[in-house]
């Protein structure tokens, strides 16, 4: 079709330019009209072969490396959009994990808290009473001190004043009238020690 369109076009211009410049002559060869037939000729076969050249060879990888940006730009996009909506639910599941952590670390903190503090109770109760019980041992040890130490302290001053006055007059003398002394000594003046 353009080789009709073209061998047309040079056709009528021959025809018309031999017509009307016949009679031209000498000037600048573009201006000729005798030459005019042979540059259309060889303009239509140059333009003619740069539209094919252009056309069959250039134009089609031009065509093919755009849509192959337009895909590989549309791939992009895609991964870059799935790669956005995997990060959103990570982030999520990380937010999830750190509230179920920190309620974790809350829920093992008090229940260690509250068997500590029962522990604590249990062995201060457990103390306590320990301490009751040598309070109590130690109350009745000082009792019965005090129940015997009268008897004790009156066997000892009986000993004592016996081998004294022994010493002092070199003869023994009936440890019942000392004992006798003693006891009396130890009911007046001794009341009032022990009764404390």
């Amino acid at each position: 079709m353009i080789k009709k369109i073209i061998f047309q076009l040079i056709i009528f211009s021959f025809l018309s330019i031999k017509k009307v410049f016949a009679a031209e002559s000498g000037g600048m060869p573009q201006l000729n009209p005798e030459f005019w037939i042979s540059q259309i000729f060889w303009l239509a076969l140059t333009f003619g072969v740069l539209y094919l050249f252009l056309s069959k060879l250039i134009l089609p990888k031009i065509s093919a490396n755009l849509e192959s940006r337009k895909s590989q730009i549309s791939d992009n996009i895609g991964a870059a959009d799935k790669q956005r909506e995997e990060s959103e639910t990570k982030l999520k599941e990380y937010e999830e994990i750190i509230f179920k952590s920190k309620n974790e670390a809350k829920s093992i903190y008090n229940q260690a808290r509250e068997k500590a503090l029962k522990d604590i109770k249990a062995k201060s109760e457990v103390l306590d009473k320990q301490i009751n019980e040598e309070i109590k041992k130690a109350e009745d040890e000082i009792n019965q001190l005090r129940k015997v130490a009268p008897t004790k302290i009156n066997k000892i001053a009986i000993e004592t004043a016996s081998e004294l006055t022994q010493k002092l007059i070199g003869a023994e003398v009936n440890n019942s009238s000392i004992s006798a002394i003693v006891d009396d000594l130890s009911k007046r003046s001794g009341d009032k020690y022990y009764d404390n």
